[in-house]
């Protein structure tokens, strides 16, 4: 495992790298990564995300890795994913499956050698009516290769766009019940990530 572990206060801490699978400015998925990180500063010490933002991401080309070296943004990317512990992935669902975006960035990533190896990873997803879940099951058939441990309870699949609002115009996640889901999912998150790296348990973690 190449995330690094952290000691403050006599806690562990977890770096979290979130990746939104949206690029509009308004996304859900966006706003689900900002509400995850407020949650983990008000009740959810030792978990700590770093949002990692895959706007300028090329497209995955392999003729882009000149003499075994990366353009400068994706070596950025994969400098941050080798330094996190474990991940998150919120991701909308585009045609019954993954967004672009998140595949490209999950593709780049993987490229020799893997960076996403041995780590726990959680998916949220908002979309319509299934609530992305399609998605998520293609981006956990895709972690096998990259070789994730995800998060397999609880699971989160919000209906974007069906009563009661859960964001607001600017993508801000609003509804109480949603952000419990979140919190939820991350205690699950914080938890297995603790498991793999150090053999035990996450103190104070009940969900």
């Amino acid at each position: 495992m190449e995330g690094s572990t952290a000691q403050a206060a006599g806690k562990t801490v977890l770096r979290v790298a979130a990746i939104s699978g949206s690029l509009r400015r308004a996304s859900a998925n966006t706003g689900l990564i900002r509400a995850a990180a407020e949650i983990c500063r008000e009740s959810i010490p030792g978990l700590e995300i770093d949002h990692i933002d895959i706007s300028s991401l090329p497209l995955l080309n392999t003729d882009l890795e000149a003499g075994g070296v990366f353009p400068a943004a994706v070596e950025a990317f994969r400098a941050r994913v080798r330094g996190a512990n474990c991940f998150l992935f919120a991701s909308p669902e585009y045609n019954y499956s993954i967004s672009g975006p998140l595949k490209n960035a999950l593709d780049w990533g993987s490229r020799p050698p893997n960076c996403w190896g041995d780590r726990a990873a959680a998916i949220l997803s908002a979309s319509g009516g299934s609530g992305g879940s399609r998605s998520q099951y293609h981006i956990r058939q895709v972690g096998v290769f990259l070789d994730l441990h995800f998060v397999n309870k609880p699971e989160a699949f919000i209906k974007a766009h069906q009563p009661p609002k859960k964001f607001d115009d600017d993508g801000n996640l609003v509804d109480p019940e949603t952000k419990e889901q979140v919190r939820k999912v991350l205690l699950a998150l914080q938890a297995l990530a603790l498991r793999l790296q150090l053999g035990k348990p996450a103190a104070d973690s009940e969900v």
